[in-house]
């Protein structure tokens, strides 16, 4: 005999449905759990606050607080999200139109152009001294008069610069009086040989006149008059000014003493220093050009004349002779004036110098890349030129960089590479977290 099954009331069947859907429920948790830790979330899209230094941008903080380098106060600033993990390059910079048009970003192609060499440095006025005159007295004496008696005075040639009083001329001149008579009585002498020795005694004695600097008028007028003169007149040898005068009446002179020095101004020298590494541009016959502090916006025109052989032993720099005409007398002698020397270059890849952003270690330009993408990139060049880099590497004829202002281009590059580096860092300790 068979029992009756009882029956399941009602309450039973909802029991056992809410716990199968509790046990459900649990599985998908725990599913949905195991495959969050099999795949990453991805990267929030939240912004990340930063602060960095005005004048430092090389420095990104966390946290408020002040710039280490000058101890400015950091001003926040609002990192973009990066929208996928490594895209774009590293740091690019991304400057929409407006901004470029607010602080006036300008580019321009590298291009080949001929670049005359400028050798920029600084001159010292001296006297040519070709131009240069001493004058001395080749016998003993006294000053008896001066006519030239002021340093600076300007004498032409011929004038006369002092007499001399020397017991030693008048002895001569009047050995010269008896061998002119002598000559003149022996003249009439029937022996040939006696005439001659009569005429050498003469032309001995007239000869030491000469050498003593005795003027031919001078020596004309004692054979005229017969006269001995007391005194000897010394006249300038050259024109020039008086640059030096070492002698006053009354004092005593000898040979051995420079009683003035005159120089000739009309063209003078320009001695300048040349640093070592630019020696080799430099070559005689090359134009220069000179400027003085006293005449601003005038330009004096000039040549290299002579490069000295040796550098200075304490500044490293080789001193270039240079010559300037110098008519109207504005150069003078101990001036100091800027110098340009040209020296021909050849034709080169070059790009302006305010592209070049130069930190010390290294040189950037920043290449544009598309409309408001500006790529940084190390390039080697020469040296500056007529306000243009030569480039040597890493550039391609063509190519747009940022020529003015490179300096904002990288410090927002500087700013968003920091602000990366700190984002990525924030990324790697949520890792660990998870």
């Amino acid at each position: 005999m068979m029992r009756k099954r009882p029956a399941v009331s009602g309450k039973a069947w909802a029991l056992a449905l809410i716990v199968v859907l509790a046990v459900a429920g649990v599985a998908a948790a725990y599913a949905l759990y195991a495959r969050a830790r099999r795949t990453p979330f991805p990267a929030a899209k939240e912004t990340l606050q930063v602060w960095t230094c005005p004048m430092h941008p090389q420095i990104v903080r966390d946290k408020p607080g002040n710039c280490p380098i000058c101890g400015m106060k950091l001003v926040p600033v609002e990192k973009k999200p990066r929208t996928s993990e490594g895209s774009g390059e590293q740091g690019a910079v991304e400057i929409d139109p407006e901004k470029q048009q607010l602080i006036g970003v300008v580019t321009t192609r590298a291009a080949r152009r001929r670049l005359e060499r400028v050798v920029r440095t600084v001159g010292v006025v001296t006297v040519d001294e070709s131009r240069l005159s001493h004058v001395h007295a080749k016998v003993e004496g006294w000053a008896e008069k001066l006519y030239a008696s002021e340093t600076g005075k300007l004498v032409r040639k011929g004038e006369p610069l002092l007499t001399i009083y020397s017991p030693e001329l008048v002895s001569t001149q009047e050995e010269y009086l008896l061998a002119l008579r002598s000559r003149e009585r022996l003249a009439g002498s029937p022996f040939a040989e006696v005439r001659r020795s009569g005429e050498s005694l003469l032309q001995a004695a007239r000869q030491r006149l000469r050498l003593w600097d005795i003027a031919e008028q001078d020596i004309a007028r004692l054979e005229r008059t017969g006269e001995v003169r007391k005194t000897l007149t010394l006249y300038a040898p050259a024109t020039g000014y008086i640059m030096d005068k070492m002698v006053v009446e009354g004092m005593r002179i000898m040979p051995e003493m420079t009683l003035y020095s005159l120089a000739d101004l009309s063209r003078v020298w320009v001695e300048a220093q040349v640093y070592e590494f630019e020696a080799p541009l430099v070559k005689v016959g090359q134009r220069a050009r000179l400027t003085l502090q006293s005449q601003p916006g005038r330009v004096l025109e000039g040549r290299v004349s002579y490069l000295y052989p040796t550098l200075e032993g304490m500044t490293r720099t080789l001193k270039a002779r240079l010559e300037f005409e110098n008519p109207g007398l504005d150069l003078k002698p101990e001036m100091y004036g800027d110098v340009e020397i040209m020296a021909p270059g050849e034709e080169a890849l070059a790009i302006p110098e305010q592209a070049v952003v130069d930190s010390g270690t290294r040189k950037v330009v920043f290449v544009k890349q598309g409309e408001g993408t500006f790529l940084p990139r190390e390039v080697t060049v020469g040296a500056r030129s007529a306000g243009y880099y030569p480039v040597l590497s890493g550039l391609q004829e063509g190519e747009q960089v940022v020529s003015s202002p490179s300096f904002l281009i990288d410090s927002e590059s500087r700013l968003q590479a920091a602000m990366q580096g700190m984002a990525a860092g924030a990324g790697e300790h949520a890792g660990h977290g998870r």
